[in-house]
């Protein structure tokens, strides 16, 4: 019973020293500035800006979200050209659906494309990219609203050639349903300020998260056949399009960076079930991808090899720790102090700089974040582990939809945007 013991200890002292390492060098490279902003440094926007498609691809989705996605997108404060591209990936709920299309076709710029049947978010975009002609490609998911300034301010961030793509800031839309979307929202904050914000430092963002992120065409153009044609063990892959968009544009030799004031507000899951599901699609995804872009490491800074020690590594010591103590605590009814002290000391220290760092106290409640990773997210990720050649992607399914009509969701967008931009200030 002492291997039970040993085992926990050197697992959790192990994951405790490479964590102080990357969390600590992750917090300094996120607080340190990346590439100058343009739009600190130009009194007033270039004279011509590029034109901008914004490409949506939609199924199943709600009127009402539906109807604020595109509301927020119709209120962008953009000197350039701005193109919108809806795309209909066969929806059941498509008769609820028209009410919305028809109040937006009335906009020039916007165009329709209603696909006969489902085939895929990924192929739904590439139809939509190879209709339209901008210089630059916003990828924005249906549930998503975007602050009136991400455009102009995504774009800007695009003028150095040598950019391939650009994500901003996520946020919650619905962060304070429920306890779980609480808990969302600030797992996005630390996402999108501390790992992204680190990564953006070497200018190598490994995903440019598919709620809200901007592709340069030209680069597009050289790997679309790529992105479309993704293979796992012989499976044709769908889901984890922004993760893969992204590595590709590393992998041709392009910056990927990230603009933490381009907010995005997307709707997050509000139960376990399909935030389970989403995780775990998510999961199979990074453990793909993270394969991929293994070749990439050597061509990059060495912070970028620690992350993904990190990202990969750090879980299966802390799970092999809790496991051991789990194990030692059942056969010998004696507790694993050590263990316990540990993880839950470096919970608090986490929670306590993110705190310090967003300027909010509601960061120490994300420590409740620490058990669910024990008890859920770790077995979700080592099933995905074992099931990565199963490319389902485990949620939006054909359901019933609460009709409603045009003025309702014109109303309900409106007061979303109106939200968006509270949050965003």
């Amino acid at each position: 019973m002492d291997l039970l013991g040993t085992t926990s200890t050197v697992a959790v002292s192990c994951y405790a020293l490479l964590s102080t390492v990357y969390k600590s060098l992750q917090a300094f490279y996120a607080t340190r500035e990346n590439a100058p902003s343009l739009s600190r440094n130009l009194t007033h926007p270039a004279p011509a800006l590029p034109s901008v498609d914004v490409i949506v691809p939609c199924f199943n989705e709600e009127p009402h979200t539906l109807a604020a996605c595109l509301s927020s997108i119709a209120a962008q404060d953009y000197a350039g050209k701005l193109r919108v591209y809806v795309i209909d990936d066969g929806s059941a709920n498509r008769a609820l659906l028209e009410p919305v299309h028809r109040i937006f076709a009335s906009d020039p710029r916007f165009s329709f494309i209603l696909l006969d049947k489902n085939v895929g978010k990924r192929k739904a975009q590439i139809t939509a990219i190879r209709r339209s002609s901008g210089e630059l490609v916003l990828n924005v998911d249906s549930d998503t609203m975007i602050a009136a300034d991400v455009v102009t301010k995504l774009s800007l961030k695009m003028k150095f050639p040598k950019i391939g793509a650009a994500m901003g800031q996520l946020i919650a839309s619905n962060r304070s349903d429920t306890w779980l979307t609480r808990l969302i929202d600030m797992e996005y904050w630390l996402a999108c300020n501390e790992e992204r914000a680190a990564q953006a430092r070497f200018g190598a963002v490994m995903c440019c998260c598919g709620p809200c992120a901007m592709y340069r065409r030209s680069a597009l153009l050289l790997l679309l056949n790529q992105y479309e044609s993704q293979f796992f063990r012989g499976k044709l892959s769908d889901f984890g399009e922004d993760r893969h968009l992204t590595i590709l544009m590393l992998k041709a030799g392009f910056r990927t960076e990230y603009v933490p004031d381009a907010i995005a507000a997307t709707v997050v899951p509000d139960r376990l079930g399909p935030y389970l599901r989403q995780q775990l699609r998510w999961a199979r995804s990074t453990f793909r991808d993270t394969f991929l872009g293994l070749r990439l490491l050597r061509e990059l800074d060495g912070y970028l090899t620690l992350d993904v020690i990190g990202q990969n590594i750090g879980p299966l010591l802390l799970a092999l720790s809790s496991l051991t103590a789990l194990a030692q605590f059942a056969v010998t009814a004696t507790m694993p102090w050590w263990t316990v002290v540990t993880i839950a000391s470096m919970t608090m220290v986490r929670c306590g700089v993110a705190a310090f760092r967003a300027r909010q106290l509601r960061f120490i409640g994300f420590s409740l974040h620490t058990p669910i990773n024990i008890v859920l997210l770790l077995p979700v990720k080592a099933y995905a582990l074992c099931t990565l050649s199963n490319s389902d992607w485990l949620s939006r399914k054909v359901t019933s939809v609460p009709s409603g009509d045009e003025k309702q969701a014109v109303i309900q967008s409106r007061a979303s945007d109106k939200e968006l931009q509270e949050v965003s200030s």
